[in-house]
């Protein structure tokens, strides 16, 4: 009897002793981000068969336990992803927000002072300070354009780098879980089906940060290593293989950054950005093909319309010298080239612009299909078949002719056509001189000619008309300037709030989520202090058992 009360006691004393280690290490990891509580799971030893039937031997540890929810690891999993990636465009969002809503030094102001100059010489056109006060009114107008395409360009470069390191994050991140597949895989094997639950942490922990670069899919495996995807179905890890992405120039756009996928058999693939959207990587894709490209072609746009509609009225005036005018700025061609997956590799397309009205805020991808040419205008995704010249040399949309040179396009090739993406790198005020303004009508309201023109530097017919261009609905044609660039503000100010309460929204869930996960998976210290005094009473009651059979024992070993 004493004997068997010592191997319960001891069996008592060894699981308190496992419990209490248990919530020690629970404790000391309080602190550790992607700790999960850990249980220490105990059974009835197998009990033996005695004259009065079957009697128990105590307790036994079969095994410590993480107290994890697959279900809700898998919801949280998929809120983080969609949080990152709106924060992330959201981020990107108010940078574009915070210089075009400036109230200061703003293009609004700078292209009020060209036109108040304008103004100014309609009431005294032969003025010379005035004259150069509006030369100079350009040049700052020009700067303002300038400046302001180049913060969207830096921003341009700035998610080229971004991509770049996130897929050398991604690629990381999949080396390392692949690894800990393997590790787990091994020492569950060795343990007899025991799993290494620290191992276990840090894996989901790295693929919890995975997930937040770019969505990933996770499923279980035999053996509980995981096999994890992208969203697309693309696989990055495959038990203790992981597969590489990598960060290519695109094959439609080189000036471009974007993500492929290295495919051990067939090679390296480009991944069409739309397949990821979610992730910090998908929010900076979304907000690259979504709100940079539209806020850079609206302001190029901008600035066409309003260059060419100056350069043609001041064509048509005189300057002071009886000359005809010129043009007034110099701005940048559009630009196109073929994609380099191309079978025909010498079909090129030279765009010119025919009516600038016309043109609009958007790059196009023009496909050939074998019998004629397919445009999709990237701005609003609309497609149609572009209209071909007679001779079909050529075609025309959208205020644009595009010339066909080279060999014959091959089925599928295709081009990228931006209208309006140089338009502000090239621009500068071409007149130097004020005497060369031509605010003067032609004489009788004919065409310009050279030698001396009726009126002379005092005529300001021509700067009236220039002025009246500030109130013409030129932009895509039912736009003036000012409210041309008013709505561009107004539309990234109101995608900017709408961004902000969406992605504040999803934050709210993460938070919901993550405080459901860790009243599973997190250690509440209350709840652990109050385990280590169970324990400890638990394992001085076992003391106490041990203690009385002992003294069993020796009242017995004292019997003569």
């Amino acid at each position: 009897m004493s004997s068997s009360l010592i191997n319960s006691a001891m069996s008592g004393l060894g699981a308190a002793q496992a419990a209490l280690n248990t919530v020690s290490n629970n404790i000391s990891n309080y602190n550790v981000t992607g700790y999960t509580r850990q249980t220490t799971v105990l059974s009835q030893s197998q009990s033996t068969l005695g004259a009065g039937g079957w009697i128990g031997n105590g307790v036994q540890v079969s095994g410590v336990q993480r107290e994890y929810d697959a279900f809700i690891t898998n919801q949280l999993r998929a809120a983080q992803t969609q949080s990152s990636g709106l924060n992330t465009q959201y981020q990107q969002m108010s940078k574009i927000d915070n210089i075009l809503s400036g109230t200061t030094n703003t293009l609004a102001t700078t292209m009020q002072s060209f036109f108040s100059g304008l103004q100014t010489l309609v009431s005294n056109s032969e003025d010379p300070a005035a004259r150069q006060a509006l030369l100079g009114n350009a040049s700052g107008l020009v700067n303002q354009f300038k400046v302001t395409d180049q913060y969207l360009r830096d921003q341009d470069k700035q998610v080229n780098t971004a991509i770049q390191s996130s897929v050398e994050q991604i690629n990381n991140y999949a080396s390392q879980i692949a690894n800990l597949n393997n590790q787990i895989s091994r020492l569950t094997g060795v343990g007899a089906g025991a799993a290494p639950n620290d191992l276990l942490d840090q894996r989901d922990q790295l693929v919890s940060e995975l997930n937040q670069i770019v969505g990933v899919e996770v499923s279980v495996q035999d053996g509980g290593t995981y096999n994890v995807s992208i969203a697309n179905g693309l696989s990055l890890v495959q038990g203790d293989k992981a597969n590489k992405l990598a960060a290519v120039s695109s094959s439609a756009d080189p000036s471009r950054t974007t993500v492929a996928y290295v495919d051990p058999v067939s090679g390296t693939k480009e991944i069409p950005e739309n397949q990821l959207n979610s992730g910090t990587l998908g929010g900076m894709l979304t907000f690259r093909s979504q709100d940079l490209d539209s806020a850079r072609n609206r302001l190029g746009q901008l600035a066409l319309t309003f260059a060419d509609a100056i350069n043609q009225q001041h064509g048509k005036g005189v300057d002071a010298n009886g000359d005809k005018g010129g043009d007034f700025f110099a701005i940048g061609g559009p630009t196109s080239w073929g994609n380099a997956n191309n079978v025909a590799k010498d079909t090129s397309l030279k765009v010119s612009m025919t009516n600038s009205s016309e043109v609009q805020a958007s790059d196009y991808k023009v496909i050939y299909d074998g019998k004629a040419w397919q445009v999709t205008r990237l701005a609003d995704n609309k497609q149609f078949e572009a209209t071909l010249s007679s001779d079909g040399k050529s075609m025309s949309f959208d205020g644009l002719k595009l010339d066909i040179s080279g060999t014959a396009p091959s089925k599928n090739d295709s081009f990228m056509v931006k209208p309006v993406s140089d338009v502000i790198v090239d621009m500068r005020v071409k007149i130097t001189d004020e005497s060369k303004l031509a605010l003067a009508g032609a004489p009788n309201g004919g065409d310009p000619v050279t030698g001396n023109a009726s009126g002379g530097a005092s005529d300001n017919r021509n700067a009236q008309a220039m002025l009246d261009l500030q109130s013409g609905k030129l932009v895509n044609g039912n736009k003036s300037f000012n409210d041309a660039y008013a709505s561009l503000v107004s539309d990234v100010g109101n995608k900017t709030s709408t961004l902000k309460v969406t992605s504040t929204t999803q934050n709210n869930v993460v938070t919901q989520l993550s405080n459901q996960q860790q009243s599973i998976s997190g250690v509440n210290l209350d709840e652990e202090y109050g385990n280590l005094q169970r324990f400890q009473q638990y394992y001085l009651a076992n003391a106490q058992v041990l203690q009385t059979a002992s003294t069993l024992f020796d009242a017995l070993l004292s019997i003569r």
